[in-house]
Parts: structure tokens; sequence; C-alpha cells
């Protein structure tokens, strides 16, 4: 299938491209990478009149630490830029772990970070680790710019909640208080496909005892799916057997799987909890050796 007949235009400002999207009044769509807007294009899932293409808007290819540790990752930072990041191996290691998994290396080249955070895909990669670390978007449009932490964006299925005028330009992830630890695991059915399951886990640490505990899952509800709160029982404890089950049961508990060609929502659950248990029994043996 052909997508519908549009308009095009490649603006070489933020300025441009927020002034032709406020003209439009809500029927004109932003092209970073194109990875999820071409394929909805051409299905006509999605049949703006206008496309906005922001490649050409210097400035927005950067992931970077502040002073601070914050990381900021701009609008046109591609999957693999931070695939091969030697800032983020061993500054957010949940980054670093899901890097390598989001879809294949032909869409790792040119899609891009926010863009994918922006199409608020249930199956989605880098939603879930950014709802784990705690991060937010950062969004600019007629009236300035303004930023929406990550819990409150995704507000369902495909849909975040940015203004018709407005364009996610930054995603900002806090620095850890501590030690940062942290992993992303993903079933997935071959390389490329969505996540059957997946879940990110992002743990601040002083010394053994968890400060702050974050997780998100996807792919096992009708949206990315919050479970910081879930996993908060760890906070202010240590990574033993008994801490890691609790854990483990909290989390599986918030997903909301359903059954279908990948697997029954009893599988899915399982999958999510053997994930967490994987994943915290790895940071445990890890802290044991550094111990």
């Amino acid at each position: 299938m052909y997508p519908a007949r549009f308009d095009y235009d490649a603006p070489t400002s933020l300025a441009e491209a927020i002034a032709i999207l406020d003209r439009c009044g809500g029927e004109a769509k932003i092209l970073a990478g194109g990875q999820s807007l071409i394929p909805m294009l051409k299905l006509r899932f999605a049949s703006p009149e206008r496309i906005v293409d922001i490649n050409a808007i210097p400035g927005l290819d950067y992931h970077r630490l502040d002073a601070d540790g914050t990381l900021r990752i701009g609008a046109l930072c591609r999957h693999e830029d931070l695939e091969f990041s030697t800032i983020i191996g061993t500054s957010h290691p949940t980054l670093a772990a899901a890097a390598a998994l989001v879809a294949d290396p032909i869409v790792r080249t040119r899609g891009t970070f926010v863009g994918s955070v922006c199409h608020a895909d249930p199956q989605g990669d880098w939603a879930a680790t950014m709802i784990a670390l705690g991060g937010r978007i950062v969004a600019q449009g007629p009236n300035g710019r303004r930023e929406i932490d990550m819990r409150d964006f995704v507000l369902g299925p495909f849909a975040n909640a940015l203004a018709y005028n407005e364009i996610a330009i930054e995603a900002v992830i806090p620095p850890a208080k501590g030690t940062a630890r942290g992993d992303y695991l993903k079933l997935e059915r071959r390389v490329g496909d969505f996540a059957t399951a997946s879940v990110a886990v992002a743990l601040d640490m002083d010394g053994a005892t968890v400060t702050r505990a974050g997780c998100a899952l996807a792919g096992v509800g009708g949206q990315t799916i919050d479970a910081n709160e879930a996993i908060s029982v760890l906070v202010g404890k240590t990574l033993t057997d008994e801490s890691i089950a609790a854990a483990a049961e909290a989390v599986a508990a918030v997903a909301q799987p359903r059954t279908d060609h990948r697997g029954s929502s009893d599988y899915k659950r399982h999958i999510v909890k053997t994930f967490v248990t994987r994943i915290l029994a790895r940071i445990a043996s890890a802290e044991q050796k550094a111990a």
C-alpha cells in the first residue's frame, strides 16, 4: 500500500518547524528517523497533510553528560549512537543493555531515541528504560519549553502528552544518587522482533543497600507499564534471595498481559517474574564480588 499524498517541509530551525506545526493545527507529523512513521504512512494508519522533516535542524544529534551526571539525549540522536556510546556504558547500564536490543541494525542506524519514546509503542524498549530511570522529555512549542515526566508522558498506546505544535527536543535522565546498577532483558521470537515481554530495571545503590529502585515493562499491557511503585519494596534493603523474590512477585503482579500468538498471559507474567529475578540476582552477585 502507498501512503496518502502529503506536503513536505524540511525546516532548518526549531522556530521554523514549530511555526509550521502551529499553522497546520494538528494535521502535521514530525519526521526524525522515520522508522515508525514511514510504516504507519504506508499502512495508512497515519495520513497527515504535511510531514515536517527535522533532520536539517542543527544541534539535535547529541548525547552528553552534564557536570552533575545528568544525561541529555537530543532529538536526532540515533539508536546506534547509544549502542556504541562510550558515555552510557558505565554511567547508565540499563540504557546500555537495551541499546543493542532495539529492533535490528538497519533500524538502529536511522531511528532515534526520542522518536521511539514519542511513538509510545506498548512494546517499545526506550520508553520502558526512561520510566525506570525517572527520565523526562523536554518539549518546545510556541510558548517556550516545558519538561514532562515520563510517568506522565505516555498516555496510552501510541499516545503521548505533546501538544500538536510541540516538538520533543530532548530526553533528560537524572544522575544516580550513588552507584548506578541495572539491566534490560527482552524476550523476542527472533532478532528485531517486538517484545513478547521485556523488563527494565534501574537501581541506585549505596554500597549494598538500594536507595532508589525503578522498573518498567513492555509487551505485557496496552501501554508501557510503570512498575516503579512495585519494585520500591527494595528501597532501604540489600539484595537477598528474600528481597529479590518479593520484588519479582510485586512487579509481576502489575503486568497486564493478554494471551495471543506470542504466548499465554500466565506465560508472559512468568517471564516478567523471571527477568526481574535474573536482573536483581546478577546485580547482587556483582556487588558480592566487588565487596
